[in-house]
């Protein structure tokens, strides 16, 4: 055996990362790496001590279209403006989880409460077990509890519990593709809190130092359209690079659009697929070639944990504002 996925909810990826790290062993975590700041770096404590290493499940950081062509154009852009961070999963369906499991234990969806029409009609026809013991529920609740207790240094409110387990499901992804592409933030200037909708301004510094800002919007509503993109606005170029849903056989590729000024003063767009190939299977590719090769691995705990750091960043500005 050389790699132990762990692809259980949040709360279980310390323990079992942990276990195959003492026993050797390569590991990929699914996003987010962990719910706490101090239960990623007793992960990262862990590789330190082991052979193996860790691999943290970004997917969309690893599509050929984002590898290749987005971050190629926007290398071209010498004044970064403005950004835009977005994703919208509609359709919302009802939890299959009671109500303490969607506060405490399930990732904010388990999947259950977003993409549930995507999911019904795709043919994959997902199993919905619902004969979990209740000493397994209440171990959750146990684990989550104690994580997102560090987390906030607190006891957190049931609108906290939502906002983390959102930013750990919809929102690693679209933070961890915006800290790639612009860089760590140097500020949270505003976060807005309506579940299920949230959003945050970062700012941020381009190639010359000066600063601009990121418009983060993301929500789950009732509409079966899935918009996730990451667009970035020059003088005279804007790139924007598309995801589609996941959560269906037939997705579309990973595609990027580039509108912008040419020599003739003409407004010109171009449309740019890298490759054909998953965003999964691209970044099982990667892991492949990193662990063989022994390259860095981009995706790391060491990595991921920034996540961790933004959130606390926009757990901070939400306490400020909610005062």
């Amino acid at each position: 055996m050389d790699v132990v996925f762990i692809s259980v909810s949040d709360e279980f990826h310390e323990p079992y990362a942990i276990s195959a790290l003492e026993a050797q062993k390569n590991v990929f975590i699914e996003k987010p790496i962990t719910l706490s700041m101090q239960s990623a770096q007793r992960i990262i404590d862990a590789e330190k001590k082991s052979k193996g290493r860790v691999w943290v499940g970004y997917m969309r950081r690893h599509s050929r279209s984002f590898t290749d062509a987005f971050k190629r154009e926007l290398e071209s852009i010498p004044k970064i403006l403005y950004a835009r961070s977005r994703d919208f999963s509609g359709r919302k369906s009802k939890s299959i989880y009671p109500q303490r499991l969607y506060l405490s234990g399930s990732s904010y969806a388990d999947r259950s409460l977003a993409n549930g029409k995507f999911t019904s009609q795709s043919g994959t026809f997902p199993v919905k077990n619902t004969d979990f013991p209740p000493s397994a529920g209440e171990e959750r609740n146990k684990r989550v509890d104690a994580l997102l207790h560090e987390a906030f240094g607190s006891e957190p409110t049931p609108e906290q519990v939502k906002y983390a387990r959102f930013l750990g499901s919809l929102g690693s992804h679209d933070l961890s593709l915006m800290r790639e592409s612009l860089g760590f933030p140097e500020d949270v200037t505003a976060v807005t809190v309506n579940e299920p909708f949230y959003s945050a301004i970062f700012k941020c510094r381009n190639k010359s130092g000066d600063p601009f800002f990121v418009t983060y919007e993301s929500g789950i509503d009732g509409v079966p359209e899935f918009d996730a993109h990451l667009a970035v606005y020059g003088e005279n170029k804007r790139v924007t690079i598309f995801y589609d849903s996941p959560y269906i056989k037939t997705q579309k590729p990973v595609m990027v659009r580039v509108q912008e000024v040419n020599d003739a003063g003409e407004v010109q767009t171009r449309e740019i697929i890298s490759s054909f190939e998953d965003a999964f299977a691209t970044e099982f590719q990667d892991m492949h070639d990193c662990l063989v090769n022994d390259k860095e691995i981009k995706t790391s705990a060491e990595d991921a944990i920034n996540e961790l750091k933004l959130y606390d960043l926009m757990y901070a500005k939400y306490a400020e504002s909610s005062k």
